[in-house]
């Protein structure tokens, strides 16, 4: 196995690197992106010859696998945080500042409501009679908080 190392090639990273490029395609969502770019890396180098022997290219290999993972996982993926829609998935945060109509009444502030075409699960800091109209206000996980709006 020794033998095999003191062979190890500018095309051993390359084929490396590609390896670890495709698995990254498949759906490693980011785990082998800076592996591989060592590894390209590390080929380039070996081909500069700047790098001849096995255990200093495996050690610059771990190093910038390392030193690349940190840079996608602090800079890249930070891209991904931002959106224009903050609230997509998050149905009952859509759902602040909707007015409605109370059908059932709520005992002890808590209960069910119709809001479209979900039911919900909503508090309410009092309890609340049907027919009161009520606003959203807040949520919290999947319950929608509500209030209801002084008469006008």
């Amino acid at each position: 196995m020794a033998d095999w190392f003191n062979t190890l090639t500018l095309w051993h990273w390359l084929i490396l690197g590609v390896l670890l490029l495709i698995l990254e395609i498949l759906g490693a969502s980011g785990f082998l992106i800076g592996l591989a770019v060592a590894s390209l890396v590390v080929a380039a180098i070996v081909a500069l010859e700047l790098i001849v022997s096995w255990p200093f290219q495996l050690l610059t290999f771990a190093l910038l696998g390392i030193i690349f993972t940190v840079l996608y996982w602090r800079i890249f993926r930070s891209f991904n945080r931002h959106s224009d829609e903050p609230l997509m998935n998050d149905r009952a945060a859509q759902l602040i500042g909707r007015k409605f109509l109370l059908e059932q009444e709520l005992e002890n502030g808590q209960g069910r409501v119709q809001v479209g075409d979900t039911l919900w699960k909503a508090e309410a800091e009092t309890p609340l009679a049907a027919g009161t109209r009520v606003e959203v206000y807040a949520s919290e996980g999947m319950v929608i908080k509500i209030r209801a709006l002084p008469d006008s």
